[in-house]
């Protein structure tokens, strides 16, 4: 069995931006073969606005923001091994109750149904996805949802490693 990674974007800017929690981003992008790692293609939106919004602050000096909208660019925009999940009419239809059931967000939904679909694929191959996200309301809702998740900022490496496998 092999477990996927689904990136939600409150994980996946940690790859860009030196914070708690980067260096278990970086191990999954360093062991994890680029077909198994997912994300929602709207994701890529929040993940630059972060890094806006980082730059504007003075929290992410001009020179590191251009290195890291470039790496983001390089890995993501233009990158075409990973999965993008695409934000559909059927997507968005089916999400919804998880607004009402879970109380989280829209994008959030969007994630969790996409990752929810993603991982029932992957089940009856016997392999498995985990969802990595550092936002707890999206963690919590995952687990109730019955997905493995990862989160960042608090997993233990030897657990992470455990989730990556050989």
């Amino acid at each position: 069995m092999a477990n996927s990674f689904y990136m939600d974007a409150s994980a996946l800017t940690k790859r860009y931006i030196p914070e708690r929690g980067n260096d278990l981003v970086d191990e999954i992008f360093s062991k994890v073969p680029s077909s198994r790692i997912h994300l929602l293609n709207i994701g890529a939106g929040e993940i630059l606005s972060v890094l806006v919004r980082r730059r504007n602050a003075g929290t992410l000096s001009i020179a590191n923001f251009h290195q890291a909208v470039a790496n983001f660019n390089a890995e993501i925009v233009r990158w075409a091994a990973v999965t993008r999940a695409s934000v559909t009419t059927r997507l968005v239809a089916t999400s919804l109750p998880l607004i009402v059931a879970h109380s989280i967000n829209s994008t959030d939904a969007l994630t969790l149904k996409s990752a929810l679909s993603i991982a029932r694929r992957l089940r009856r191959a016997g392999d498995d996805l985990v969802l990595v996200a550092s936002d707890q309301r999206l963690l919590r809702a995952a687990q109730a949802e019955g997905l493995n998740t990862c989160n960042p900022e608090v997993q233990d490496p030897a657990a992470l490693a455990a989730l990556i496998g050989p």
